[in-house]
């Protein structure tokens, strides 16, 4: 039964291994064509600064936010008018523009990040213009609740006062609609990735007039993902305290079941928008006590799929004669870094920002393990060290309990013969096996289920430090020792051509033609950690054990390199480790390294306690 019960904890293990290995190498092939498919387009792009294409707004119910709601009025477009003007934005950093027909922010690249670890490779771009492949921008506007009010449209060409917008240089964006009222949007950027847009329209009219402000991201096609079951992408945010996610798959089906938004909720502050793997475009009131409906949006019309998150006042201001209405938004725009969000949450008291980083069941022990991790790469200045010397901090305080499973396992080896024994004393006989075997067990006070700790300790670690190899940006483009340029990517290197001498890529055959070195490094450190547990005395889960470490190789040979090279030292200090308590464990039970256990054990045992 104990046996059965080790058994069942590493099939366990190695059954979570190989989903992770099913789900993940068709969706890593994806990705790779992704990023090339990136790169090709971010090289031959050229900053935005043409006339965007004709604005196509999303039929939406007439409560919806969007460009014109029905019987809304809109500035027409003025017909051979010329080139749209931009205003600049640039600070640390981001970079790109402002198109003045329309007020989007859609051009915007990060200027800390790259496509790919070659130092010339193309800025990674967020948002991009309706001229290019897929746009992606955000936007601020009005809707005429009253039906009357002529409110700014796609294509209203605003005015700018002061530019090009940076930290301590806001820019004023206005409009007259020639009726009385006034329409202006303030914008400021901060030194990171937060842009703040004050709205605000003043009524000079001799009527009250009745408006909807609105703050959106916009998405006019839908983004190719990762596709990592264990990675959210699509709509993330925080409303009403909870945590709210919907894939692009799922908030499509929800949307065409609700012939309405996918999402569409009221609460005070909050935020939400789109997450990619390591970018995030999101909305936030200024003031988080504002209540405000946020609501996520698909149409598929035409076949072209468009998606938005739009956050609004709950219903329509009216503006009484000389008086104004506001709204106050905040977009973030860039890169999901732990430490910035963190900022950012206690700073502007944003409830939970950071959990747009996909930390997952395990946010509890993976974000401590971030910072432990980060922590120790300020010191040593290399990711990949950090992650070994904080693998060792883990062997010292999980030291105590392995140390008991241990003995246990070296006492379990020593006893593997007598064992042996009894089953074939008994192999007619399995419930008299079984009586013996555990009075075996309670003679030399072994307990063969301890050996099962160090599997299950590894479990929820393996886990979380997948995660924060994974999903944080900060292990992106980290780089080790030798041919390891990025930790958060697979080694590079593979034996089926010879470790790059041979001039062919075997992975253009199956994706099962990669084994790197650190995987089988960490194969070989696996095979001789089961070397040192004892051997089953079941034949058939002795091949079992026998066959584990190249399972495992084969299973981890495209994970990231930094779990690869974790794995590889944790074995290796394990194997330490256990070969020391067990040659401890000899000696305190007087008996040699190399000699065989005694032939008569119980009297031997009976001798001792007299």
């Amino acid at each position: 039964m104990d046996q059965k019960r080790l058994l069942a904890a590493i099939a366990l293990s190695v059954g979570i291994l190989l989903i992770f290995d099913l789900w993940n190498r068709p969706a890593r092939e994806a990705e790779r064509l992704r990023q090339a498919e990136i790169s090709a387009q971010q090289q031959a792009a050229t900053p935005a600064a043409g006339t965007p294409g004709a604005a196509v707004p999303v039929p939406v119910p007439p409560t919806a936010v969007s460009n014109q709601a029905p019987g809304g009025a809109t500035a027409a477009p003025a017909a051979n008018r010329p080139p749209e003007q931009r205003v600049a934005l640039e600070n640390a950093s981001l970079q790109g523009s402002i198109g003045l027909r329309g007020a989007r922010l859609d051009d915007l690249v990060l200027r800390r990040y790259r496509e790919t670890v070659r130092p010339d490779s193309p800025l990674v771009r967020l948002f991009a213009p309706r001229t290019e492949a897929n746009p992606y921008f955000a936007q601020w506007g009005w809707t005429a609740a009253d039906g009357r009010t002529v409110v700014p449209g796609p294509d209203t060409d605003w005015t700018v006062e002061g530019g090009p917008l940076g930290p301590n240089a806001p820019v004023t964006l206005r409009w007259d609609n020639g009726q009385g009222q006034e329409f202006r949007i303030r914008l400021e950027l901060d030194d990171e990735f937060m842009v703040t847009a004050r709205q605000s329209v003043r009524n000079t009219s001799a009527e009250a007039i009745q408006v909807l402000p609105w703050a959106r991201v916009r998405r006019e096609t839908t983004p190719q993902v990762a596709g990592f079951f264990i990675l959210h992408e699509g709509f993330v945010g925080v409303l009403n305290g909870r945590l709210v996610e919907w894939t692009y798959k799922d908030a499509r089906a929800e949307a065409e079941k609700r012939r309405g938004p996918a999402v569409e909720q009221e609460s005070p502050g909050g935020w939400a928008g789109f997450t990619d793997k390591y970018w995030l475009a999101a909305l936030t009131p200024v003031d988080q006590a504002t209540q405000v409906r946020t609501a996520y949006r698909h149409s598929g019309e035409g076949g072209q799929d468009r998606w938005q998150v739009d956050m609004a006042t709950p219903a329509p201001q009216t503006i009484a004669a000389g008086a104004e209405g506001t709204l106050a938004t905040r977009l973030f725009a860039g890169a999901k870094e732990v430490r910035t969000l963190d900022r950012y949450e206690a700073q502007l008291g944003i409830v939970d920002f950071d959990k747009a980083i996909d930390f997952g069941w395990f946010y509890w022990l993976t974000k401590p393990f971030f910072y432990a991790i980060d922590w120790l790469f300020h010191i040593f200045g290399n990711f990949g060290v950090a992650i070994l010397v904080f693998t060792f901090g883990l062997k010292l305080a999980f030291f105590p309990l392995a140390n008991k499973a241990y003995i246990s396992m070296a006492r379990m080896k020593t006893l593997a013969p007598k064992m042996t024994e009894v089953r074939e004393r008994y192999k007619d006989d399995p419930a008299k096996a079984q009586a013996e075997m555990m009075a075996l067990y309670r003679s030399e006070k072994v307990n063969p289920a301890s050996g099962c700790l160090p599997i299950l300790l590894q479990i929820p670690v393996f886990f979380a430090l997948y995660k924060v190899l994974f999903v944080t940006i900060e292990m992106r483009h980290a780089p080790f020792f030798g041919w390891i340029h990025d930790l958060s990517a697979p080694d590079p290197t593979n034996l089926f051509n010879l470790f790059g001498l041979l001039p062919f890529d075997p992975m253009q055959l199956s994706s099962l033609f990669h084994m790197p070195a650190w995987a089988i490094a960490m194969g070989i450190t696996m095979f001789l950690q089961f070397k040192l547990n004892p051997t089953p005395p079941d034949p058939i889960q002795a091949k079992i054990f026998a066959w584990m470490p190249l399972i495992f190789t084969f299973m981890l040979a495209s994970f990231p390199a930094g779990l690869v090279i974790y794995w590889t030292w944790n074995n290796l200090l394990s194997i330490a480790q256990q070969y020391w308590i067990q040659q401890l464990d000899k000696k305190r039970q007087g008996r040699p390294a190399a000699a065989p256990p005694p032939p008569k054990p119980a009297a031997a045992s009976k001798g001792k306690q007299g």
